[in-house]
């Protein structure tokens, strides 16, 4: 086949073995700018769930997120002409803040669509990088498709949060460093919150490869879940979004998204959280390992908690893949 990866994925022919691959090779160029995150055991969280949870801390990594990993792929992907030309995003807030993290690494100039409800601290963050801010609406997936159609009509790059395989490839590099940093020792479970899909696809494409009896759990908040009632569906759809804790996945999913399949095969189970079991999550995490972590992280902690009783005695995962929240959504989660 002749295709290069991204004519492949437009067509639906990336397998998971093709993005392990690709993980495993870009996590190479990415060392050279990001750190290793730790992987460590959580052990009040390990004595309440019953197993031994090793939590692998992207709300530590650059930005505050994962999101870092695939903007830094993506954007080593293409030539200087095309970054100093100028890339365009659609964010929540982290995606952008990883694309802004990128051009200020490597050069190049870009603009960032977000949503007018996005996060004040997150769009703060990405100013701070002198990128540009354009808002419009409040759907994300609707916000997606005009920044999409911006990046056409100017000639410019469009760099999805996850329907593009460079990006999901980058997001997989969480799963290449959990293989290493397990040294040959088990895994039986992890769990990773899910938006558009692009984290739990890279880090389920590898770590299939490392460990193929791995059970692959997708964690979203049940007030704003539109990957999974597409993998159910079968197609891409649409939901009645309500507020979220989870800002991080909120969001619908764009159309022919290439994470669909992959989640549809990948993902073994889907976790809905609530936004009582999120924030129950959230305090419990600051108050017991005192570190920050947002609203998405917590959902995946969330899930593990929440299937305690299938998990006794087993190793488990779980991603906590952010740390930007508010001070004034911290402060609401923390006395409600």
């Amino acid at each position: 086949m002749g295709q290069n990866m991204t004519d492949r994925a437009e067509y639906g022919l990336v397998t998971p073995v093709d993005l392990a691959r690709m993980s495993e090779q870009v996590a190479q160029r990415l060392h050279d700018f990001l750190p290793f995150t730790p992987f460590v055991r959580f052990a009040t969280l390990s004595d309440r769930v019953g197993a031994e949870v090793l939590v692998k801390c992207e709300h530590l990594q650059r930005t505050g997120s994962f999101k870092a990993r695939g903007s830094l792929a993506k954007l080593l992907s293409l030539t200087d002409e095309q970054r100093d030309r100028g890339v365009v995003a659609a964010s929540s807030g982290n995606h952008g803040l990883g694309v802004a993290h990128a051009l200020d690494l490597l050069g190049g100039r870009g603009i960032v669509f977000v949503p007018e409800n996005v996060a004040s601290v997150k769009v703060d963050a990405i100013r701070r990088f002198g990128v540009e801010i354009r808002s419009h609406g409040t759907d994300s997936g609707a916000v997606e498709i005009m920044a999409r159609q911006f990046a056409t009509d100017e000639g410019l790059t469009y760099i999805s949060p996850y329907n593009d395989v460079d990006v999901i490839a980058g997001q997989g590099t969480v799963g290449v460093e959990i293989a290493e940093q397990l040294a040959g020792a088990g895994l039986d479970a992890i769990f990773v919150a899910v938006g558009g899909g692009g984290l739990i696809s890279g880090i389920a494409a590898v770590l299939r490869q490392h460990l193929p009896n791995i059970r692959v759990y997708g964690a979203a908040p049940a007030n704003d879940a539109a990957m999974v009632a597409s993998v159910r569906a079968g197609q891409v759809v649409g939901v009645e979004a309500r507020p979220t804790l989870s800002d991080g996945t909120a969001g619908s999913v764009e159309p022919g998204a290439i994470t669909l399949r992959l989640c549809q095969s990948l993902v073994d189970e889907w976790v809905l959280v609530s936004e009582d079991e999120i924030r129950d999550a959230l305090r419990f995490v600051i108050d017991t390992e005192h570190q920050l972590i947002e609203g998405a992280a917590a959902a995946a902690f969330a899930a593990a908690i929440g299937r305690s009783a299938e998990l006794a005695g087993q190793r488990v995962a779980v991603v906590s893949c952010g740390a930007n929240i508010s001070a004034r959504t911290l402060a609401t989660a923390l006395i409600e």
